[in-house]
């Protein structure tokens, strides 16, 4: 059993590095199931076993790189509490600004094809949504409670994680207004709508102004350099 279970391992991570290759290459849209399996020396029938989508090769995808970031691991490791909450919001307006920002033309499509998947068959955006509330939903939620705790946060209705994901689509949206070379909406610089987001989200899930003063003003007032990026969806 443990052999049949390596094997089936080790073909996962073999189609998932012909995929990263063949996306790398061709893009999502210029990706089959076809051309993937042939990369990975596989019939297409043995694909579908492990990955049942092109959708759902790319969220595994997307999902192993956020995991596999250096400064989410570090904060995922730390212990829940306001300080690691502020962090966590300010890591995912720090990850959205900078691909509305960035010349990183892979990351904008990405971005693209989030949200083309809500106007279709939503089967990428549930999957990417799963896999991030999977690895970053209980630090957040964990991280609220000890604030509460703290008397930094008060109590916003019944399921933390829903705030997570007010906050996320709050940024995303943000995101997508700066996309197109003309932006939809000019918001100024970067780093008053980097502040100004933080402290919106900040306040919408319940930190009081000591907190958001005390945690926030480290290292996002204007004179301090930006920290390192933290990558958030």
């Amino acid at each position: 059993m443990s052999t049949l279970r390596m094997t089936s391992d080790l073909r996962r991570q073999l189609i998932l590095g012909a995929a990263r290759r063949c996306f790398a290459r061709n893009g999502f849209a210029g990706t089959t199931t076809k051309s993937v399996a042939a990369a990975a020396a596989i019939s297409e029938g043995l694909l579908f076993k492990h990955f049942p989508s092109k959708a759902a090769l790319y969220a595994e995808i997307l999902a192993d790189e956020c995991e596999a970031d250096p400064a989410l691991a570090h904060l995922l490791g730390q212990e829940p509490s306001t300080a690691t909450l502020v962090e966590l919001i300010k890591g995912m307006v720090r990850h959205f600004t900078e691909i509305s920002d960035g010349p990183d033309e892979q990351d904008a499509q990405r971005l693209r094809l989030m949200v083309t998947s809500h106007l279709d068959d939503g089967e990428f955006a549930r999957l990417l949504y799963a896999k991030i509330g999977a690895l970053i939903g209980p630090t957040f939620s964990a991280s609220l409670d000890r604030a509460v705790a703290a008397g930094d946060a008060r109590r916003i209705g019944t399921d933390p994680l829903n705030l997570f994901w007010f906050a996320h689509h709050t940024v995303l949206t943000a995101a997508l207004t700066r996309l197109p070379p003309m932006p939809c909406l000019d918001y100024g610089s970067s780093t008053d709508l980097e502040r100004q987001l933080c402290e919106f989200l900040l306040r919408g899930i319940g930190l009081n102004e000591a907190a958001i003063a005390s945690h926030l003003d480290r290292d996002l007032s204007p004179e301090a350099s930006r920290p390192a990026t933290a990558e958030s969806a």
